[in-house]
């Protein structure tokens, strides 16, 4: 463990390494987050606070993180290129990393520590959770104006961080393994479970298999599309820009799309909700995000991409449910738990939730469809 003055030593070393200018006054460990080791450190410099964010990535999570940093430098540079061609400072909209002396966008403290600095963006703020449909509405803007600004990327240049993160079939075949070797002994109390995803699999697996067969392209995708991975503006709470970069990869736009209304259009933001009833998809919830997603990828994605988005939903809130039946069945060994029976809690409503999906395809398509033919 390091304690206080140790951790301030390394991080005045770190800011050192990125050329932080001013006076340094302090810093502050940020909590939000659950994988990385994040900071916001402030100077004072012009006759005015400057803050800056440090983390210290997780290596056990992210195995390559120069591979990480590759990635997520290459497409905020392009992000900042596209908006600062539009005549527009390109300050609060997208994420703007610093580089040390030899231009690397992180540095390696002897510890081994792996650190990255980027600038604070003035005036944010970033809901964990949120019923309100505005800021849903911008989410959709924020992730679709991520699509917006990445559709000519070149995608051969992107590094996959995860492999087979989205690859549905794999995740229904690992299923299918952990019931067969039943290692926590918990087979006999979740048949009924396990039939129930067996019957959506045709479903949920339709978008991984178009794009097998070429018909939906890969692009690069941010992978964690939740509303608290947007940056708003705290007076008008409009969108900023996307945060927490670290699973940027090649992709389907309906996986980025489909993860964040597995989360922004539920009825219930708690994944382990005990009351499965109030598991449904909230059609308001739903529009606002459709809404604000589809008015910013219009003309940046193909009709059979357009088509695929309500799939979408149904295939992330598919795989994760069951992820979490598969980890229930393994004994509890991927995920955190909390309590007993968490992760069969996640499973359950996460099914119930993908079950009122299939109820409403034809409705979500149609609200999907509707934005796209405005």
């Amino acid at each position: 463990m390091v304690d206080k003055e140790q951790e301030q030593q390394q991080i005045l070393e770190v800011c050192r390494r990125f050329n932080l200018q001013g006076e340094y006054r302090y810093y502050e460990q940020i909590n939000s987050g659950h994988i990385n080791t994040t900071y916001c450190v402030y100077y004072f410099r012009d006759g005015e606070i400057k803050d800056y964010i440090l983390q210290r990535v997780n290596t056990y999570v992210f195995k390559d993180p120069y591979t990480v940093m590759e990635n997520i430098s290459s497409v905020t540079e392009y992000i900042r290129a596209k908006i600062k061609s539009t005549g527009i400072s390109a300050k609060r909209f997208v994420l703007h990393y610093s580089t040390t002396d030899t231009g690397l966008y992180y540095t390696l403290l002897p510890d081994g520590g792996f650190w990255r600095c980027c600038r604070y963006i003035d005036g944010s703020i970033s809901p964990v959770d949120t019923d309100d449909l505005f800021l849903i509405e911008q989410s959709g803007r924020a992730f679709g104006e991520f699509q917006m600004y990445l559709a000519d990327y070149p995608i051969e240049k992107l590094h996959i961080v995860i492999p087979h993160f989205h690859n549905t079939i794999r995740r229904y075949d690992a299923l299918r393994t952990a019931a067969s070797e039943n290692a926590a002994g918990r087979l006999h109390e979740v048949k009924d479970l396990l039939q129930s995803y067996y019957e959506l699999e045709e479903k949920a697996t339709e978008p991984y298999r178009l794009q097998k067969q070429g018909v939906l392209p890969l692009r690069v995708t941010h992978n964690d599309t939740k509303t608290s991975n947007v940056l708003f503006d705290a007076k008008t709470r409009e969108r900023l820009t996307v945060i927490d970069l670290d699973t940027v990869m090649p992709g389907l736009v309906a996986f980025d799309f489909g993860d964040a209304i597995r989360v922004a259009a539920a009825t219930s933001p708690k994944e382990d909700e005990a009351d499965v009833a109030k598991m449904t998809v909230d059609m308001e919830k739903f529009e606002a995000f459709t809404r604000g997603f589809v008015h910013e990828v219009k003309g940046a994605i193909s009709q059979a991409e357009m088509d695929s988005l309500a799939m979408g939903a149904l295939a992330m809130t598919t795989e994760c449910g069951i992820r979490f039946l598969t980890d229930y069945l393994d004994g509890d060994k991927y995920f955190r738990i909390h309590y007993p029976d968490q992760n069969l809690a996640r499973a359950k409503r996460h099914l119930v939730l993908a079950q009122d999906m299939v109820k409403r395809m034809d409705d979500m398509k149609a609200i999907v469809k509707k934005y796209s033919a405005e």
